[in-house]
Order: C-alpha cells, then structure tokens, then sequence
C-alpha cells in the first residue's frame, strides 16, 4: 500500500540533496518543464563542431558543454563556484577542455581575439563588452537565457508582487540593445513561455535552492509556514503552475573587411 509522504519528510530529503552543478535529473517524476522548441544543447553542439577554439561562459558542472559530441581543439569553460569547478574539470578535462576558475563579475583572463565561438546557457548576467573583446571577427556569441518574470508565479508567492523592474529585468529587447551597443550584430532572437509544474513540495525547495536568485537568501526555516501552506495545496489541488520564460541570442562580431 503506498504511504503518503509528510511535509517534514519531503523537505528533509530536498534539503540533504546536493545542488551542486546544474543536472536537473532529480526533479525526475517530481517537477516538470517544457523545453523551448529550438534545442539549444543540440544546436550549441552543431556550433562546436565547427569551431576552432571554443569558451563556455559560466558552465556550471560542464553538463551542456560536455553532451557536445564534439568539442573544438582549443575548449575553455569559466566557472565561478568552487563546486562547480570542481565537478566541470572532472567531467571536462578528460576530453581535452581546460576550466577555469574566475568570477563571474571579472573580466574575463583571455586575450583579445582569442576564441571563434563563445556559448553560456542561463548566465547570471552577460557581459556583453567582455564577449565581444575576446570574439574574433566574424567569430559568434550563442547564448540561451532566462527571460523576463520567469517562475514569478513561485516568486510572487513567497515574496509578493514584485516591481516592474523585476518583472522586466532580463527582457530580450535589452539584451539585443547591450549586444548592439557593444558592437555585435543580433543575427537571431528568439523567446518563449513554457510551462512548469511543481508535483511536491520537495521539488519547491530543491528548486529554490539551487537556482537561488530566484528567492534570495531562502532558507526553509524562514519560509516553513509558507512552504506548509503550499505543501497543503498542492496536496489539495494538485501541481503548482507556473511558466519559466527562456531566449535565444546569437550575434555576431563583425569582420575587419
């Protein structure tokens, strides 16, 4: 006979799981979201295969950058979070890429011209003059990103409504405008909202903390009675909807001809 899981149980597993890295295979059977229709591990891969010296902006644990199933002879990824580091240099080096550690925030430790191709799934933030310093002409930045008021049904649940600058922070529109100003040319932009559900009350807290600027400094024990709250409707109305927003960004630096 199944037994139905407590509250207290399903908050303690989530909160003992590593968030470590950014393989999402936990939330197997417990979350669920739409992917956007151009596939951009795929498409990220198609890129590598013909490039000649690659970086990965803010790789994580290397996951995207490692399901290439081929990567250019010169391979760099950047990763900021000492555990990150660790997990992408044991699943990178052993196919010839180097990861190295550097703030997110700081300019990036490459010489000008250096790469034909720079990729970054979901970055923090994108430092568009950076990007385009170490492109090389006619070289290309392919980028998939979060987009504006993304979850900000589980956002505005647990912090209220937020301002419109909140909501409008990450849009697309300006992304294409700080690529413009920094001398690429946006040759592809594209978003989507696609659709998320939490099945458990677990899966909110792993969500939570592992993607931790959506709720900033969330920790179980501040949020408990609304972490009950939610566990109950859930139990009661079933999955908590909500829509995550993603965009495509590809630009290009121009050729010195």
């Amino acid at each position: 006979m199944a037994t139905t899981r407590t509250f207290e149980d399903l908050v303690a597993e989530a909160e003992a799981v590593s968030v470590d890295g950014w393989d999402f295979s936990w939330f197997e059977g417990r979350a669920t979201e739409e992917r956007p229709s151009w596939g951009y591990a795929r498409a990220m891969g198609e890129r590598l295969a013909r490039a000649s010296a690659a970086l990965d902006i803010q790789t994580g644990g290397g996951e995207v950058l490692g399901s290439a199933p081929r990567l250019p002879p010169l391979t760099v990824a950047t990763e900021g979070w000492p555990p990150n580091v660790a997990r992408a240099t044991a699943l990178l080096h052993p196919r010839g890429a180097v990861v190295v550690a550097s703030p997110e925030d700081a300019p990036l430790p490459f010489a000008d011209e250096a790469f034909d191709l720079v990729t970054s799934r979901h970055p923090v933030h994108t430092y568009w003059h950076e990007v385009a310093r170490v492109l090389r002409p006619g070289g290309r930045y392919f980028s998939q990103q979060v987009g504006p008021a993304s979850v900000f049904e589980l956002v505005e649940y647990f912090l209220g409504p937020q301002p419109e600058e909140a909501r409008n922070g990450r849009h697309p529109d300006r992304a294409r405008a700080a690529a413009e100003a920094a001398g690429l040319d946006v040759v592809d932009l594209r978003s989507e909202r696609l659709r998320v559900e939490f099945h458990d009350i677990g899966a909110v807290v792993h969500f939570l903390r592992k993607v931790i600027w959506m709720v900033p400094g969330f920790t179980v024990d501040e949020y408990r009675p609304r972490l009950r709250a939610l566990h109950e409707r859930i139990e009661a109305k079933g999955p908590f909807v909500a829509h995550s927003t993603r965009f495509l960004i590809e630009s290009s630096k121009p050729r010195n001809d």
